[in-house]
């Protein structure tokens, strides 16, 4: 008997008498370290009849799921990866119905339940949302594992009471068993358990067990022919043999991944060489290393050691592999493919050749608007590549972003993302809360507000002024803010005196970008960045300027010469005295 985790499996869906099928299925089979790390995974989900987008969220679901969850750090538990990623899943379905035509009715919205199997090792690990099921089968006998989370009003009407995407919220029913060779798990969908007995299903596997497939597709048939009028999807796995593990499996516990030791240069760590220090912080140490299978340069992370006795801080330092495996874009820096599994906790990124944009600004203390709007509008890309997977940045600064020999712009740390759905369970930490650097940070979270996308782009301003003038807009004013009256009294100082070369319409934009109150800013960073490159009329704001801002030498001047007049005339009126 082979010593790994293998099953088979068989899956079978149909849209039966409705005209689209809004349920859907999927199996990871994974192999190598992605096996023994993550295990393999199966879900389930149906998109609720009232709903015309559901059959959108039920694909997202189980497709995200399935690619996100491989993605997490392998220091994870499969409870606390699961979990995440759904919960993720749900911030993002939930968002999309808040920003559609379904915003005011949520359940014609992206709504659907989902359920999901994780194998690993010699355990099951079951996460349930809605009204799908999963079941086992064992010696015979079947057993239901979930709970239907329907309420009941009489006996021809009920309602689901929990699904993804109803709620930014959302409760995972969760369990984990132990299981064993031969043991058969079946995750349907309520067109097809509605309409099938418990005697059918143990037959209908057991005459079809060396081709799962063919069961999986006869139950759905059955339950047609029984008169289901619903969609009709199910899937059966079998456990042909397990990881000699023990089933509590020890990688599931992040204490068993040893830290770091003191890494030197030459020294070979996890199947790497250490090359040099590149740089340090009180959250970690990054290394130049050379893979010693491919010689590829790469970036190894690991925690600073003062994270041991900091679980919230670690928590996030592992967040951050999660992050870089999920946000696709050429303006964000990637995790590099597992090599195996770890025995320390650590992350490998890409390594880039480059100088950070606080080098390149010490390089460039007067650049022009030709070469600041390429650098603000990748950075922007990335930033919108992290909008649009439902998380926050919260920590843009001329740090966190490197340019290539190339040109090209990347935004290297994710220490401070927030990812929709899961803030409760990372948690905040730092003085007043604040995860991102001060000087950048947006101003409502100095007084306890809450952070969104226009916290972002409030950064990106910062940056872009800074670029422009070599001043930050507000100086300390910001960090020093613990009221709305506080906010209430900054004034955006414009660029021009600072930049005469700065157009009136740009020093309108950031004048907007780096409002105090984030409902005057610029709702998506998309908006910012467009009006960086084409005039606007509205927001030419020169002609509402002060005199002292837009010509400060022609307004003491003129000061001087009203100051004189005034001292002329009370001489005169004191001479006539």
């Amino acid at each position: 008997m082979s010593n790994s985790l293998a099953i088979t499996a068989g899956q079978a869906t149909h849209a039966g008498r409705k005209p689209r099928n809004q349920d859907f299925h999927g199996l990871r089979l994974p192999e190598g370290t992605a096996l023994q790390s993550k295990g393999i995974a199966l879900a389930i989900a149906d998109g609720i009849s009232s709903s015309d987008v559901a059959h959108i969220a039920s694909e997202t679901a189980v497709s995200s799921f399935l690619e996100d969850y491989y993605c997490t750090s392998d220091a994870w538990s499969v409870r606390n990866a699961a979990q995440r990623v759904i919960s993720a899943i749900n911030a993002w379905l939930y968002a999309q119905t808040r920003q559609s035509q379904y915003r005011e009715d949520a359940e014609r919205g992206y709504v659907c339940t989902f359920s999901a199997v994780v194998f690993k090792a010699a355990s099951a690990y079951l996460f349930h949302v809605g009204d799908a099921r999963i079941y086992r089968l064992r010696d015979g006998a079947l057993e239901r594992l979930t709970e239907d989370h329907r309420i009941q009003m009489s006996r021809h009407e009920s309602y689901l009471a929990r699904a993804l995407g109803i709620n930014n919220q959302v409760e995972i029913d969760y369990q984990r068993l132990d299981v064993e060779v031969g043991d058969v798990f079946m995750l349907a969908t309520d067109g097809v358990y509605e309409y099938m007995d418990d005697a059918t299903l143990i037959d209908t596997v057991s005459c079809h067990g060396d081709a799962l497939d063919t069961a999986a597709e006869r139950i759905v048939a059955m339950a047609y022919e029984h008169g289901s009028h619903d969609n009709l999807t199910v899937q059966i796995a079998r456990i042909d043999s397990l990881d000699e593990q023990n089933a509590d499996d020890i990688a599931e516990r992040l204490t068993d991944l040893a830290f770091a030791p003191a890494l030197e240069p030459r020294m070979t760590f996890e199947g790497y060489e250490i090359v040099r220090s590149l740089h340090v912080s009180g959250r970690s140490h990054v290394f130049l290393a050379r893979d010693n299978d491919s010689a590829q340069a790469v970036a190894l992370k690991i925690p600073a050691s003062d994270l041991k006795n900091d679980p919230v801080l670690l928590e996030r330092f592992l967040l951050e592999e999660w992050i870089a495996r999920r946000v696709d874009s050429p303006h964000v820096l990637k995790a590099s493919p597992p090599r195996h599994k770890p025995a320390h906790v650590f992350v490998a990124m890409e390594y880039v050749e480059g100088q950070t944009l606080s080098q390149w600004m010490l390089d460039h203390p007067r650049p022009d608007m030709a070469s600041v709007r390429p650098i603000v509008e990748q950075i922007g890309k990335g930033i919108l590549a992290f909008h649009r997977q439902e998380m926050i940045h919260q920590d843009l600064r001329p740090d966190n972003i490197l340019i290539d020999t190339l040109g090209t712009v990347k935004i290297i740390d994710f220490g401070a993302v927030e990812v929709a759905g899961i803030r409760e369970s990372v948690g905040r930490h730092g003085s007043d809360d604040v995860l991102g650097t001060s000087q950048y940070a947006a101003p409502e979270y100095f007084v306890g507000g809450q952070g969104s996308t226009r916290s972002d782009v409030y950064s990106l301003g910062v940056i872009a002024y800074q670029m422009l003038t070599g001043r930050l807009p507000y100086g300390p004013k910001v960090s020093r803010a613990r009221s709305s009256a506080d906010l209430n009294r900054l004034s955006y100082p414009s660029a021009i005196p600072y930049n005469p070369d700065v157009p009136a319409w740009v020093d309108g934009a950031l004048r907007k970008a780096l409002h105090p109150n984030p409902s005057q800013r610029y709702a998506e960073v998309a908006e910012f960045v467009y009006d960086l490159r084409h005039p606007r009329g509205d927001l030419v704001a020169d002609h509402r300027l002060p005199l002292i801002e837009r010509d400060p030498n022609r307004f003491w001047k003129g000061l001087s010469a009203v100051l004189a007049l005034v001292i002329a005339g009370l001489l005169f009126y004191i001479g006539r005295s």
